[in-house]
């Protein structure tokens, strides 16, 4: 009987797959591999001495990327990539770290930081509970620099059942992020330092100009937080 052949799905080969699996523009996420090949990336060998990887070292970027953005499974994103899952799961344990950025200097405490929180399906019913879907996921509350958009502090994992008001004291990311400007939406109400939107008149009427335009202009900043949650 003939062995069975996965075939490759997604390729970096095909740029129209880069953004939806990754988030990032093809040129950007380019910029990546060059950083990974720099770091010698391409110098380590699939696990055993001697045998290379299956994947060129573009794709197996691609792969670690498209796991971290998506929350598929190993045996999800393997045959994607015409992989199995084990060859899957060494692709990212070889390359995460050197996909990890260096380290920056200290942000000014002035800098305003964005807050959201997105929730994460998991097994492990120890953190986890039900949520949308009846699905077992966590709030994770994750934090970007509203200037840079690189995340610079997470929560710990809380039952996904828990709103964001409420995870966001006890995940203790509010600690990591004491003293400095964070801005959130309407879901944050409860939390009196945060900078949250103007809420509409519960009589049904519009939001005076004073308050409608600030909204707006918190909308577009606040918007930045969305790319950095996994989808």
């Amino acid at each position: 009987m003939a062995d069975h052949v996965v075939l490759q799905v997604i390729s970096a080969a095909s740029p129209e797959w880069i953004f939806p699996f990754t988030g990032l523009q093809p040129a950007q996420f380019h910029r990546l591999v060059r950083l990974v090949a720099e770091r010698d990336g391409d110098s380590i060998a699939d696990g055993r001495p001697g045998r290379q990887w299956s994947l060129d070292l573009t794709d197996r970027v691609l792969l670690v990327a498209a796991y971290w953005r998506t929350n598929l499974t190993m045996r999800q994103i393997g045959p994607l990539f015409g992989v199995s899952h084990s060859a899957a799961h060494r692709v990212i344990d070889t390359l995460a770290p050197l996909l990890a950025l260096a380290s920056v200097p200290k942000r000014p405490v002035e800098q305003i930081t964005i807050v959201d929180g997105t929730l994460i399906p998991t097994r492990d019913h120890r953190l986890a509970a039900p949520s949308k879907n009846h699905r077992h996921r966590t709030n994770l509350q994750i934090a970007i620099d509203a200037h840079t958009r690189l995340v610079v502090a997470l929560g710990d994992p809380q039952p996904g059942n828990r709103n964001d008001t409420i995870v966001y004291r006890t995940s203790g990311i509010d600690q990591k992020l004491a003293g400095r400007p964070v801005t959130a939406d309407g879901a944050y109400r409860g939390n009196p330092e945060m900078i949250i939107p103007y809420r509409k008149p519960t009589n049904g009427s519009e939001l005076p100009d004073w308050k409608a335009d600030p909204n707006k202009q918190h909308r577009t900043v606040r918007a930045g937080v969305e790319r950095a949650l996994p989808e």
